[in-house]
């Protein structure tokens, strides 16, 4: 039975347990305890298998990913204030893109400032740049909702300024929206009765953030693209395939989605929830060509994708001796499937990097 020793701040651990067993929940056959971590927080998985190769009946009511416990994030607020108005150049300006931040509001901040998009006072000011967020704000860090109020914040500034800030939906905005909605409304796992907010503990939920969160979050999480096209780019969260499921084109998939969570169906917000927690579709042999099957199919030349921390897709993740310093490496982006690509997810939870990247890539 999964434990319910979590991430930082869930330390309510029989309550976890209680809340998670409306049936026992099995640790996925991918997982094993073969040391502990850096820090010694949480096990080492060995690296999962290919998406196709999921054990039968996988479910993300299993912990997705563990998580090093990181005890030097301290909270940032950023000042409310609105940035004046920046003359707007012509043409579009220079495209980034951000991986997976999970509450780390504080080196989200500290990459910014490094690629010159926001001042040392966390305003936006790079005027008509384009910045895109590939999803997963809130869960296992410490501070979800200064990251969204952040991303929202932005979002007007850069467009008062002549460009924009604009974010896909990510697993973990499902997975808040229906703890928040549903609740330990019973639904089907496929491998059992589960419900979002045991899920949600498990994953990381912080009851900070839920203690935080308001109408406007839900309304602004709810209304977020699942996939966008840019500058021969496909962006998207998820490295899975699974977005075919859900329309032939990106205006389709992306209407679907917010129909889904329109109808508010728990059932239905769950089955979402769970393709979008699929992972390394793209990953081995004949992940070129799942790759080609979404560009194929929404455009693009190459794909841009968060979700699964580089560590994992490498097989690297850190010591099992818990020394210092030998946590996983991320140094920048992880191209990969041919070249065609590209991975996000620093590994920020597993005391990795967050990673803000301008594209296109340098050669």
């Amino acid at each position: 039975m999964v434990e319910g020793s979590m991430t930082q701040g869930a330390g309510q651990g029989p309550e976890v347990e209680r809340t998670a067993t409306l049936r026992d929940f099995r640790v996925p056959a991918y997982v094993h305890e073969t040391g502990p971590y850096a820090h010694g927080a949480h096990p080492v998985p060995t690296v999962p298998p290919v998406e196709e190769g999921y054990p039968e009946g996988y479910t993300p009511t299993e912990r997705d990913l563990p998580v090093i416990n990181r005890e030097d994030t301290p909270q940032v607020t950023a000042d409310p204030a609105a940035v004046p108005a920046q003359q707007a150049a012509t043409g579009p300006g220079p495209l980034y893109v951000v991986g997976d931040v999970h509450g780390y509001l504080d080196q989200l901040l500290a990459a910014l400032r490094e690629k010159g998009l926001v001042d040392s006072a966390g305003h936006w000011c790079a005027g008509t740049a384009r910045l895109w967020f590939l999803g997963d704000f809130t869960d296992r860090g410490p501070d979800g909702i200064g990251v969204i109020d952040l991303v929202m914040r932005l979002s007007a500034e850069a467009a008062a300024a002549g460009g924009y800030c604009k974010a896909l939906m990510g697993n973990h905005e499902l997975l808040l929206l229906g703890a928040k909605r549903f609740g330990d409304t019973p639904v089907n796992s496929g491998a059992g009765t589960a419900t979002f907010q045991a899920a949600w503990l498990l994953n990381g939920g912080q009851k900070s953030d839920m203690d935080r969160l308001q109408d406007h979050h839900l309304q602004w999480m709810a209304r977020l693209d699942a996939v966008e096209e840019v500058d021969g780019y496909l962006l998207v969260h998820s490295d899975t395939t699974a977005y075919l499921d859900y329309g032939d084109s990106i205006e389709a998939v992306n209407d679907t989605v917010r129909e889904t969570l329109t109808r508010n169906d728990a059932d239905e917000v769950w089955d979402l929830f769970r393709k979008f927690t699929k992972r390394f579709s793209f990953r081995d042999e004949g992940g070129a060509d799942a790759v080609r099957s979404l560009l194929d199919t929404y455009g693009g030349t190459r794909i841009v994708h968060g979700h699964s921390p580089i560590p994992y897709l490498l097989g690297e993740v850190g010591s099992e001796d818990g020394e210092e310093g030998t946590g996983p490496v991320v140094e920048g982006p992880h191209v990969y499937a041919g070249g065609l690509a590209i991975a996000m997810d620093g590994g920020v939870t597993m005391a990795g990097k967050l990673l803000v990247q301008q594209l296109p890539l340098d050669a």
